[in-house]
């Protein structure tokens, strides 16, 4: 049937983020949740409105957004859509520093489960730097989560600590904490990198041995292509023009169609030159061949 027809602004989005959650956890809908959530966010704007005080279901103007956009990251995500979650909040703050506490939140924490960390580190760094964030109550929190999420398992040592000292919204003692868990973090990366590096120096000569053997074979067809291209060159002017052009096909099947990776290569090239040699000796007596030339 038709919708019912909401009041405009905050209550008219509070009916639209019930119908969202419904649709994201008793349905399973998320496509249709995430259209909800959109629509919501657009009936709202970009700031509360006249009809603000009849909002039956939640406080204010930025609750109802904000759950909105909640209910929007979880369902872009289940739709495997993480990588839209970032500009699809800002669409409705415009930048990283306006972005509710519980949305940064939820942003670090997706894109550091799908191993992109680095996604957030200029949004993030942007909120916990602005002015307007220091006072509030989840500053502590959503850093101890920069740190740990994003900053620290990058390696941007020198970046979170330039962070802390920069935030003014905790006393020293806190400070000195968030320094100490980057410190200790630095001594960890600093053998698991060696160790990460020994691997991969482990894995070189591997690669080089298997690059060995691709070029070893590459170079076995090459000859062999280069004595069938010669034994060709010396004798075409003997061949008929028909077979003269039997001989350019089976060039071009070598060199153009065949694959020089494929396993099969080489027996075939064998063959083929083989089959030539014989077809040479059959078409040219001893009295017709050619005499040989140094």
């Amino acid at each position: 049937g038709e919708p019912p027809a909401w009041a405009p602004g905050p209550a008219q989005a509070a009916a639209l983020l019930e119908e969202a959650a419904d649709l994201l956890v008793l349905h399973r809908d998320f496509a249709a949740a995430l259209e909800r959530c959109e629509a919501g966010c657009d009936s709202l704007g970009h700031g509360p409105g006249p009809g603000h005080e009849r909002c039956l279901f939640l406080t204010s103007f930025a609750e109802v957004k904000c759950s909105l956009c909640v209910v929007g990251i979880q369902a872009l995500a289940e739709m495997n859509r993480w990588r839209e979650v970032l500009p699809w909040v800002l669409q409705y703050y415009q930048v990283p520093e306006h972005l509710p506490p519980k949305v940064l939140e939820l942003c670090i924490l997706l894109y550091s489960q799908v191993g992109e960390p680095q996604v957030m580190l200029e949004a993030g760094s942007s909120w916990l730097r602005a002015h307007s964030n220091q006072g509030l109550p989840e500053l502590g929190s959503l850093l101890e989560l920069y740190l740990a999420q994003v900053l620290l398992p990058l390696g941007r040592f020198e970046g979170a600590e330039e962070l802390v000292r920069g935030c003014a919204g905790f006393g020293s003692e806190r400070q000195l904490a968030f320094l100490s868990t980057i410190r200790d973090s630095r001594c960890r990366w600093a053998p698991r990198e060696e160790a990460r590096s020994a691997e991969e120096e482990q894995h070189d000569p591997a690669t080089e041995t298997v690059l060995g053997v691709l070029s070893q074979k590459l170079l076995t067809m090459l000859t062999l292509l280069r004595r069938a291209l010669r034994s060709m060159s010396n004798h075409f002017y003997l061949l008929p023009y028909k077979k003269m052009l039997l001989a350019t096909f089976l060039l071009y099947l070598v060199v153009v169609r065949l694959d020089p990776a494929s396993p099969t290569s080489l027996p075939f090239i064998y063959k083929l030159v083989q089959l030539f040699r014989q077809a040479w000796a059959a078409v040219l007596s001893p009295i017709h061949r050619p005499p040989l030339r140094d």
